[in-house]
Order: structure tokens, then sequence, then C-alpha cells
């Protein structure tokens, strides 16, 4: 694991200690401190089938802006990690390997680039840029609706025994649209949400 593990452009970078140990200790730290953050938001959520409505989306993209790709995507494969393992860290009471390989799974997975995505952008400053990481939160957005889509028609298609175009339209219908809103929504939360985090900073100083 790398010692220079964020950036002085991230928040997480402007709070990092000096010493390389105490660097290790604090980005390990808030590595898990980052899965226990999403979990609560994803146990925040509307019980809608297939895909529940939770802050999961807004949880990754702000953590990430905080704290660039390297602890943001280590943060999200931790949180993967704990939900393979059986620790009910996903929506909803259920995790392990079903669950993971159920409907949801793509979307989940999926916070991994988004991660990487939003984590790179901060690296190079734009989580002090509100337009700019709103609109680079988007696109990430825009991956993990990509990869749980078509994780989620795979799926459909295997268990209903019928083909990938069968399901194509009710998935979208039902997985996809109703949500746009709602992270569009997410995504501006979470990129005021890392500004507010900058000029606080500012504030303490």
């Amino acid at each position: 694991m790398a010692l220079t593990l964020t950036t002085p452009k991230t928040l997480l970078g402007a709070f990092t200690p000096e010493a390389a140990g105490t660097r290790l200790a604090s980005g390990l730290a808030t590595v898990v401190l980052g899965t226990l953050f999403i979990t609560v938001c994803s146990k925040l959520s509307v019980p809608t089938w297939p895909i529940p409505v939770t802050l999961q989306t807004f949880a990754v993209a702000a953590l990430a802006a905080a704290f660039g790709w390297r602890i943001g995507l280590a943060t999200i494969a931790l949180y993967i990690i704990e939900g393979l393992s059986g620790l009910p860290v996903f929506a909803g009471a259920a995790a392990g390997p079903a669950y993971l390989f159920g409907p949801t799974g793509g979307f989940i997975l999926g916070f991994l680039p988004m991660a990487a995505i939003v984590g790179y952008a901060a690296d190079r400053g734009l989580s002090r840029r509100l337009p700019m990481l709103f609109v680079v939160m988007l696109a990430a957005d825009a991956v993990v609706f990509a990869i749980g889509f078509a994780w989620l028609v795979m799926v459909l298609s295997g268990l209903k025994g019928v083909g990938l175009e069968a399901v194509a339209g009710p998935a979208f219908d039902g997985a996809i649209k109703p949500f746009v809103i709602w992270d569009i929504l997410k995504m501006a939360f979470a990129a005021l949400s890392v500004i507010g985090g900058w000029s606080l900073l500012r504030r303490g100083k």
C-alpha cells in the first residue's frame, strides 16, 4: 500500500499527517470508517423492486471526491468484501455472494469505477470546483447505471429463461428510468457536501 495515499488537493489530503507511518495508519482507518458511512447510507432506502432507492451513490461520490481515487477505491473494495463475507452492509438485511450476484450486483460493482473516476478528478483539484465536480459525478454515476443495467438484464434473462431483448425494456423502465432524477439530486448533494467541506476547512484556518 503506497504511503502517498491522497493529494493535498483533496479534503483528506488537507488533514493527512506528515509522518509516513501515521499517514498509513490514518489511511487504513479512513477506509474502514468510509465503509461504515456507505453502510449507513445503504440502509437509508425506499424498498422498491428490483433496485432500492438508497443514498449509496451519494456516499460513494462524496467519499471519492473527499478522499481521492486510491483511498476511495480501497474503501469501495473493502465495502464489497465486507458484503461478500456476509456482513449486512448492503441495502436491506441480505448479504453474501448470493446478494452480490443477484439483480443489484452490477450496481454495487459499478461503485468501483465510480470511485476511481470521481477520485481521479478530485486528485487533480476538481473537488474545489462545483460545476466540474458535479459533471464528473454525473458521468461516473452514468457508468454505474450502465454496468448495473447490463448486469440486471443478464440476470433477469437467465432467471426467466428468455432472450436479453425480452427483459431489456422492462429492466430499463423498472431499474433505470425512475432513478435518474433521484441520482441527479444525489450527485448535486454530494458535490455540494464536498464544496461545503472545503468552506468549513477555510473557515477553520
